[in-house]
């Protein structure tokens, strides 16, 4: 049945004029992603527009993830283009179950769509993002220690910073940095996983310091749910000036494995709350359009 949907989904976006399935070839793989662009690309043929790349979780599809987290919406009222690739065996590397380095070249993959993308669209290059859930998460977090060249900001959703891509972070680049983390998940816990995944706060520190961020940790904000909503949102953040790449952390107090404002989406696992105190899309666009390259 959830292959059937995917396809039904997929067979709907070729007759689409907005998000269209595109491939390319990378080493011996044909690799396929969803690209969506809002009406003003169409109708504003002059103008270069941002990109963010929405990367599935872990057993997930493309057209799940576009489903799921229904970021087409905010890019049609925000003006920017989604990319939603799909991992090979619907996962993607990051250390976990594969080799770092000789399992699947994700990271190739993504500077292959990249480039394509520049071919095929009218991109703003200071203006790239990437954003992922669960295993997409960990990957966009990857992706800010590995091409912080071409990455502005990324926002993680349930997945703090893997211990793989710890070892292996050896680049200066400053990113911008978000997280978005249910203490109630089950699935990524929020208290971290020795040897697999630091603990959200051991994130935000982590990025705190890889930006030179200085100065006492503020207060966070609270964020109460809508009525019969029981999770509470706070929102701690922290920038290095007027140009440089903040660090935020939304720690969702009983929150699951979750996006934060969409419907209920089950995938057969133990996933949780979903908090209506905030929408993951909307926060996560005003926390990118504050960064540029």
């Amino acid at each position: 049945m959830k292959i059937a949907i995917s396809l039904l989904i997929l067979s709907c976006l070729c007759t689409s004029a907005l998000a269209q399935v595109q491939s390319l070839q990378h080493k011996d793989d044909k690799r396929r992603y969803i690209v969506y662009t809002p009406a003003a690309y169409h109708s504003q043929p002059q103008q270069a527009f941002p990109v963010v790349f929405n990367f599935h979780g872990g057993g997930m599809s493309m057209a799940e993830q576009m489903l799921y987290t229904q970021m087409n919406k905010t890019a049609e009222q925000q003006q920017f283009i989604v990319v939603y690739p799909q991992g090979i065996k619907q996962d993607w590397n990051v250390g976990f179950g594969m080799d770092y380095l000789a399992g699947t070249d994700d990271i190739g993959f993504t500077q292959a769509m990249l480039s394509k993308l520049k071919q095929d669209y009218r991109i703003d290059d200071k203006r790239i993002y990437a954003t992922g859930l669960s295993r997409g998460g960990f990957f966009a977090l990857r992706l800010a220690a590995e091409l912080p060249q071409h990455f502005a900001a990324v926002a993680s959703v349930g997945a703090p910073m893997p211990e793989p891509v710890v070892q292996h972070h050896r680049k200066a680049d400053k990113v911008g940095m978000l997280l978005i983390q249910g203490t109630a998940d089950k699935v990524v816990l929020y208290e971290g996983k020795a040897a697999s995944y630091l603990s959200a706060e051991d994130t935000f520190r982590y990025w705190r310091k890889h930006n030179g961020i200085d100065g006492a940790t503020p207060q966070p904000r609270l964020i109460a749910g809508a009525a019969g909503d029981a999770t509470q949102v706070s929102w701690l953040e922290q920038g290095a000036g007027a140009a440089g790449a903040s660090v935020a952390l939304v720690t969702v107090k009983d929150g699951g494995h979750t996006w934060a404002g969409a419907d209920a989406f089950n995938i057969g696992l133990p996933i949780g709350k979903t908090t209506r105190a905030i929408d993951a899309n909307e926060v996560i666009w005003e926390f990118f359009r504050r960064h540029r390259r």
